[in-house]
Parts: structure tokens; sequence; C-alpha cells
């Protein structure tokens, strides 16, 4: 039912002339592999332009040559290293305030800068932290970086000094079975998604990790692809667009 009701709620922003803006933000890249392949094949199929959150010290230029030829494409960045500096006492965090402000901030700008330079014009100024974690405390410090929005998991309740371009729906259980969660769960959120959003334009991010994809993460893709290509409210966005809040 959670399906139907999802296609339900795009029936009635249609009619209402109301707009969801679609997103998926792909996290963990850093060199090309079958699975990943797989997802800018989906991206091609549906005409659907994606975002790959790429950790910046591992990041190849194998995989800036396979996205340079993706106009779809476009490459975020995923912190510095992935390197978690959390006590075990505490959710593992890369951007917390463990090392010292200052440290996590040099990282953050030779991150951007290392993205900037190896993906050239796919790079957008997004912040993705590992783990959907960051210190309150940098927040305000990232425009001055030259980041201009960050994408984090969840609505985007909270107030920033940056604009916030979240994902919403998690198509991996990391809690139980860290394969794919459920359709039906996931189309619930969809839906629940939907019916908080007021405005015109409600944006739905989706966040997958294209390395620990099963079966079930694929038909769950492949579904919502061939859905909303059908659905007349439905326009897979890029992200910059949702950057600049157009």
């Amino acid at each position: 039912m959670s399906r139907q009701h999802f296609i339900e709620m795009l029936d009635a922003y249609a009619e209402e002339g109301r707009m969801v803006q679609l997103w998926l933000r792909d996290d963990d890249a850093i060199e090309p592999t079958p699975a990943l392949s797989q997802l800018l094949g989906l991206s091609k199929r549906w005409d659907a332009p994606l975002t790959i959150a790429a950790i910046p010290v591992h990041a190849t230029t194998a995989l800036a040559e396979l996205l340079q030829e993706l106009p779809l494409i476009s490459v975020a960045v995923h912190g510095w290293d992935h390197m978690n500096h959390a006590p075990a006492s505490e959710k593992k965090q890369e951007l917390g305030l463990h090392r010292g402000e200052a440290a996590v901030l040099a990282r953050l700008a030779e991150g951007l800068e290392r993205i900037t330079t190896l993906f050239g014009d796919r790079a957008v100024p997004l912040l993705v932290p590992p783990w959907n974690r960051i210190a309150q405390p940098l927040l305000g410090h990232l425009p001055s970086l030259g980041y201009e929005a960050l994408s984090v998991f969840g609505p985007e309740r909270v107030e920033t000094p940056i604009r916030l371009v979240n994902t919403h729906v998690d198509v991996i259980d990391w809690r139980g079975t860290r394969g794919g969660r459920a359709m039906e769960v996931l189309y619930a959120e969809a839906a629940a998604r939907l019916d908080a959003g007021t405005g015109r334009k409600t944006s739905l991010g989706i966040l997958t990790h294209h390395l620990v994809h099963d079966d079930a993460v694929w038909a769950f893709l492949d579904d919502f692809f061939e859905l909303t290509a059908r659905q007349p409210a439905c326009r897979w966005v890029p992200v910059r667009e949702l950057m600049s809040g157009a």
C-alpha cells in the first residue's frame, strides 16, 4: 500500500500544480567499480542527474576520467578521508571537534580544492559529511572555505548559516541486515516526505551507497526511476539547482 500511497500523493501534487524535485546522492566513491557503473547506467537510461560524494584523499584519476564523460553527474566533497576521530563511546564522526576546529577546517578546505582540481566542472561546492555528522560550530566557517551548501540526512528543520540540501530516504538497513531496506518501507518514507511538504516545490533526496548495494536496492531503484518517470509532478534535478534555491 505504501507504493500506491506514494503514487496517489504524486497525483495530488500534479493536480495542485506542485512539483517534486528528485535528487540522488551516492556516497563513498573513490574509483570506478561495476556497482558504480550500474548506478551511472540508471542515470543515463532515465536522463536523471545524480550526485556522487567522493572521498577527496582517495578519489582517483580514473574516477575523474569516467565522470568527465557524463554531463548528468555532479561530484560533492565527502569529508577528507572518511576516518573516524570520535572515541568508542561516541558515534562515528570525521568532522567533529576531536582534533580541534582549525585542523578540521584545514582538511575541509583541502578537500574542496582537491575535488575541484580533480573533477573540474563536475565538482560542486557541496559538503557531504561522512556518517552525515558535523559539529555545529564548524558550519559558520564553511562559506569562507568556498562551500555553498551542506548535505546530511533528514528533514531540513534546523536553521544553519549555510544552505541545507538533505537526503530523506536511505536505501540501506545500516542497523540490521546492512542490505537493502524493504521497498514498501522506502516508499512509505518517500510519501511521508511529500506529505510534510508545504510549498509549490518539495525536494526528495534518495541516499545510496553503491559499494554495498544488493539485489533489493537495485530492484527499488529500477522501480523508483520507472515510476517517477511516468509522473508529471516529478522532475530529477541537478544538485546545483537545489543549492541555488531555484
